[in-house]
């Protein structure tokens, strides 16, 4: 009996050696597979920013997102969106061929709120030029964005995304945030925070124009949910 018991020990012990070495090498791959899986999910892509900061446009990730509300275009961009914002549903590839401001915001982002009036003023200043301003409404209820809306009489175009995935795939680690695209669905410019009225002007023409003005810092910015 004894000889029978100190077998099997020995046997586990055995075991236990062989298996030790092979599951910690499988223990340390799946610590790395799920690592690299955080990072890609969690961590947004500088790719924007990276490029902008080398004196070069950046190709934004794409997005196809349900309108919130259509906005008042005017005539001029009624014609170069058609069918666009008609059908309920904007994809980035759609903006081609128009300059375009698009703003990160919610109705939670206590910052948003101090640049709302200026969004307003530089797009209704903009409109005239073929300039589309477009809010991104990211991580927010419908009814409180649309209040929002009301509340500050926005009167351009805005997207709804439930998440903040289309926030990550273009780099904003916040909100608000704002990026200038050129007619040809490259990003030229970047503000991150509160945009003031300077860099509106600033970033507008260089969606005009499509000169690059790089990413810069603006003023106060509320972290995503």
């Amino acid at each position: 009996m004894i000889a029978e018991e100190e077998l099997e020990s020995r046997t586990r012990s055995r075991k236990r050696r062989m298996l030790g070495p092979g599951a910690t090498v499988l223990g340390v791959l799946l610590l790395l597979v799920l690592l690299a899986y955080g990072l890609t999910t969690q961590s947004p892509d500088t790719t924007i920013d990276d490029r902008l900061a080398s004196g070069r446009p950046a190709a934004p990730a794409p997005f196809a997102l349900s309108v919130l509300e259509r906005g008042a275009l005017g005539p001029r961009l009624e014609r170069d969106l058609r069918p666009g914002l008609g059908d309920g549903r904007l994809t980035l590839g759609e903006l081609r061929g128009t300059p375009a401001v698009v703003n990160y915001w919610a109705s939670w982002c206590v910052p948003c709120r101090e640049e709302a009036p200026r969004l307003e003023s530089a797009w209704r200043r903009a409109r005239g030029q073929g300039v589309l301003f477009l809010g991104l409404d990211m991580q927010d209820v419908t009814g409180d964005a649309r209040g929002f809306l009301q509340e500050f009489g926005v009167s351009y175009a805005t997207v709804r995304d439930p998440t903040d995935a289309t926030a990550r795939s273009w780099g904003a680690t916040g909100i608000p945030e704002t990026y200038f695209l050129s007619s040809r669905g490259e990003v030229v410019g970047h503000v991150i925070g509160v945009v003031s009225e300077n860099q509106l002007r600033t970033g507008v023409a260089a969606a005009r124009s499509g000169r690059v003005v790089g990413a810069n810092g603006g003023g106060a910015r509320s972290a995503p949910r």
